[in-house]
């Protein structure tokens, strides 16, 4: 076996790479499903862009024991982390319940659409 073809754990690598693509993007948005270290990190990439354009988290935890997990986004917009321009959301819910209802209801909005434009499209006819 090449070394190439090995799973290679590389956190540091990863991290320059988030970085990166964070700072090289026209546009950023956060969908943080739970939080802790995978939260921190991500947010902490947008802050190199001086904020990101969309975020939304959906996690159970609450605010009053300190942790990031915890922050509303607001304490993310006060860091710079979120851009002041943004319209963050916070879902207080169960991650694994509540965004396969966000990604539903994100295509039945999208097939609605398209439903209109087709019955517009008729109707000129």
């Amino acid at each position: 076996n090449r070394s190439s073809d090995l799973l290679r754990v590389d956190l540091v690598e990863d991290l320059r790479r988030l970085n990166t693509m964070s700072v090289q993007s026209v546009n950023t948005g956060m969908m943080i499903l739970g939080g802790g270290l995978i939260k921190h990190h991500i947010c902490n990439a947008n802050l190199m862009r001086n904020g990101a354009d969309f975020s939304v988290y959906v996690n159970t935890a609450q605010e009053f024991d300190g942790s990031d997990s915890g922050a509303r986004p607001d304490e993310a917009v006060s860091w710079g982390k979120i851009k002041t321009s943004a319209k963050p959301v916070k879902v207080y819910g169960e991650a694994s319940i509540i965004f396969p209802l966000l990604v539903a209801e994100t295509f039945a909005r999208e097939r609605q659409d398209e439903g209109k434009k087709e019955e517009a499209g008729a109707a000129s006819k």
